[in-house]
């Protein structure tokens, strides 16, 4: 059954030119048969070790040690889950819904005939809900370790060759994990800016802007991206006045134009403001608040904005500090990206690297995609991963999903192109619940109808986004979608009746 599975796999990934007969197809001559899956002391060669316990390291760590390789991860901030689970995502995603639960009773409930005397905002409860769900995920992943017997050492680890870790524990200790194969998983840190020092207080980084003790009258995001927005509509909702300053002409630079432009002025109606152009030429926190000294990007005339608390997201850079790569020669770009090949291996035998510290997108699931693909390499497996597939969402209120191509992208092609839309204004479910707002946009080749992209603005857009992944990731055309039957009502339906305009036309408007 393994073997009939197996064989399934390969003749996917040689049928979607993933893999050549030849040299693309050579695989590793490790015998999985060949290893136990009993726990690894230190001093035992393991024959997985991975550094870092995020979204990408743990998982690859699991799956290392479903495929029967003795496995060690070495995590130093002591709970696993990284950047990700404790200090990211998850927090970010519990605030998000409790703000949207407040601003929904604030201004939406009375209309659906749910009324009471008065709504107050209980911050010290949102954040203990918050940390109660980060805590209890944080605690999954142990058990998940321990289920699948992976060693989980505690401690910040560095190169000492590229077999061998010394790992500085964070019981004061000190231990050396050796490792046939060593993945490093170590994500990404924060991105500063010159002559701004974030303190956590009143210079936060999304970290610090996940733990404020009381909602600030006047916040300011440096950046408008993802991150950026996400937390100013948190702090918006709770009754922040939210300004953000963007050095670049747009917000989400990476979004498609029109889907950008729609969903810039719903943040708008929402009363976030927008200085985009905007270059933050310093920050000064000599009195009470801060205040910001701004010119345009282009140079001008410079002026000064005030805030409570500034929050600097101006994106992410790669983690590799204290790991000792050019002790053992590790190649990096000029970003401090390093360098691997299609198997995630770098340029020195046995040593291979995975999310954000590699070139692509720097999103969790991504990561996650990097770890099992570079461990079944590892295996002597086929692994894929396809950064052209790797969906992106922006979770605010209306939330923006999307993968594939943008029309501007898809324009610079050359190639001629069909787009099919579909408003929320005309889906039934969407209207029931009184929560129209957004667009399903779909982009197809004119020939021969394949989807070459897809981009949704509403609630939920980032559960909906995954029929259109698996859609492209299967070459579907619009037509496929437009013929697919779709549970009425639903959201989903305006996927259909935007694949319904692309190569033909919808019902519903």
């Amino acid at each position: 059954m393994a073997m009939a599975s197996f064989a399934r796999r390969k003749a996917y990934l040689l049928s979607r030119n993933y893999l050549s007969n030849s040299s693309e197809a050579i695989r590793y001559s490790l015998s999985l048969t060949s290893f136990s899956r009993s726990f690894a002391s230190g001093s035992e060669e393991n024959d997985v070790v991975v550094i870092g316990g995020g979204p990408g390291g743990y998982v690859a760590a699991i799956k290392a040690a479903q495929l029967g390789l003795k496995t060690t991860c070495i995590e130093k901030r002591g709970t696993l889950g990284g950047t990700c689970l404790n200090v990211g995502c998850i927090p970010s995603k519990a605030l998000l819904h409790s703000s949207h639960m407040y601003h929904e009773a604030l201004h939406s409930f009375a209309s659906h005939g749910v009324k009471f005397p008065s709504v107050e905002v209980d911050l010290a409860a949102m954040m203990a809900q918050k940390d109660k769900a980060v805590g209890n995920l944080t605690k999954g992943i142990e058990g998940l370790f321990k289920k699948n017997k992976v060693n989980y050492v505690k401690g910040y680890g560095k190169f000492t060759s590229p077999s061998a870790v010394s790992v500085d524990t964070l019981d004061g200790g000190n231990t050396v994990v050796k490792g046939k194969n060593i993945i490093i998983a170590t994500g990404s840190d924060v991105k500063s800016l010159p002559g701004i020092t974030i303190d956590e207080k009143r210079i936060v980084s999304s970290t610090g802007a996940l733990a404020l003790t009381e909602i600030p009258k006047k916040l300011v995001v440096i950046g408008a991206g993802y991150i950026g927005l996400e937390m100013g509509s948190v702090w918006g909702r709770l009754g922040s006045e939210v300004t953000v300053v963007e050095f670049a002409p747009d917000i989400v630079p990476t979004m498609d134009g029109e889907i950008r432009k729609q969903f810039q002025r719903s943040l708008e109606k929402q009363k976030m403001k927008f200085m985009l152009k905007t270059k933050v030429v310093s920050v000064d926190t000599s009195g009470d608040g801060v205040k910001l000294t701004l010119e345009p990007s282009a140079g001008g005339e410079q002026t000064t904005l005030e805030a409570d608390v500034v929050l600097v997201s101006a994106g992410r850079t790669p983690f590799t500090a204290g790991l000792g790569l050019d002790k053992i020669g590790v190649e990096t770009d000029k970003i401090g990206r390093i360098l691997v090949g299609e198997r995630f291996a770098t340029n020195v035998p046995g040593v291979f690297a995975i999310g954000d510290v590699i070139p692509g997108p720097m999103l969790a699931h991504k990561a996650e995609e990097d770890g099992v693909a570079c461990v079944e390499f590892i295996a002597g497996k086929e692994g894929h991963v396809d950064y052209d597939m790797v969906p992106g969402v922006v979770y605010t209120h209306p939330e923006v999903a999307s993968v594939g191509k943008t029309e501007e992208q898809v324009k610079a092609l050359g190639a001629a192109y069909s787009v099919g839309k579909f408003p929320f204004l005309a889906n039934s479910r969407a209207k029931a619940i009184d929560d129209a707002e957004g667009v399903v946009k779909i982009l197809a080749d004119k020939e021969t109808d394949k989807i070459l992209g897809v981009h949704i603005m509403a609630p939920n857009a980032g559960e909906l986004i995954h029929e259109a992944v698996l859609a492209l990731q299967y070459g579907a055309s619009s037509e496929d979608i437009a013929r697919t039957c779709h549970a009425h009502p639903t959201m989903s339906e305006a996927l259909k009746e935007a694949a319904m305009a692309t190569y033909d036309k919808p019902i519903h408007i």
